[in-house]
């Protein structure tokens, strides 16, 4: 059975992969622009969207903490980023104004994932 593209779990899928890159011990041997890096951001908002729609028992849940799980180290391989400054080649795809973006948007790597 495949799985749609666009499914829940090819999103938690695609926002651990980006994770697993941004972490120390990723080898970088696979290319991965700029632009991969917004699309991985838009998964996590489309995952904030699954779990907004979902009863509060389930961010306790097993999908909730896995998700938690997965921001941490997001965190952790990411520091804050006030002046945005990835901002000119990474956009959520839908606009909304900025205090209503999650605040992956408002982060970057600590190592660059992509070619420079």
């Amino acid at each position: 059975m495949t799985v749609p593209t666009y499914s829940v779990a090819d999103r938690f899928a695609s926002w651990e992969r980006l994770i697993c890159r941004l972490e120390p011990g990723w080898d970088g041997d696979d290319f991965y622009p700029i632009s991969a890096y917004d699309n991985d951001l838009d998964s996590r908002d489309a995952l904030d969207q699954v779990m907004r729609a979902l009863p509060e028992e389930a961010n306790e849940g097993p999908l909730g903490q896995l998700l938690a799980r997965l921001d941490t180290r997001f965190r952790a391989a990411t520091v804050p980023d006030p002046e945005l400054s990835l901002r000119p080649w990474v956009r959520p795809t839908t606009e909304r104004p900025e205090e209503e973006l999650g605040e992956w948007w408002k982060r970057k790597p600590v190592r660059v994932p992509w070619p420079e």
